[in-house]
């Protein structure tokens, strides 16, 4: 998993991600954080961009792939979408953002990531920790998908089909970890 795109499991509940990003850093920031051009590659929603701020991610992932085949325990995902609420735990912009993930008060993981301008690149870094077991697979396809479609866009070029850009990441991971159960 020597690649330089992979998702790192940099301990037993949290991975780690980056990505070479073309820049200005105002521009990768503005993908972050504006929901219109954050759910051109993850999801929609408002972040009350200051700590103890809300942040709401609206997934609605028929807008990002429409014609995808979709695998069967996220097909209601797919066609109705799926609503996350946080908190936010970082901001300073256009560097830090950080927010907690997950469903209910008991299942909170973070994110974190960080943005570091290189000549005309950003490199962006993302850590995600407090992850069950059951979330690692999941988790490291997602984002790898999600920002792989996030560089795309960047780059002014077409995102592909996000489900079997998925399916095919979270099996390449689950190649390193085969003891991980897939969500």
């Amino acid at each position: 998993m020597s690649h330089p795109d992979n998702i790192v499991r940099i301990a037993a509940d949290a991975v780690r991600v980056e990505r070479l990003l073309p820049g200005p850093i105002e521009r990768v920031w503005a993908f972050l954080v504006d929901p219109a051009k954050r759910r051109l590659w993850l999801a929609d929603g408002a972040f009350e961009l200051r700590p103890g701020g809300t942040a709401e991610l609206q997934f609605r992932h028929r807008d990002l792939s429409p014609d995808s085949v979709v695998p069967e325990r996220f097909r209601d995902m797919h066609e109705i979408g799926h609503t996350n609420r946080g908190t936010v735990i970082a901001c300073n912009p256009p560097n830090h953002l950080a927010w907690t993930w997950g469903h209910t008060p008991d299942d909170r993981s973070e994110v974190d990531i960080r943005l570091h301008a290189e000549g005309d690149m950003v490199r962006l870094a993302l850590v995600h920790q407090r992850l069950s077991d059951r979330d690692l697979l999941g988790v490291s396809g997602g984002w790898h998908t999600h920002l792989d479609m996030l560089r795309a866009r960047l780059n002014g070029e077409p995102v592909g089909d996000f489900w079997a850009a998925y399916a095919a990441n979270v099996a390449r991971y689950a190649a390193y970890a085969p003891d991980t159960p897939a969500c």
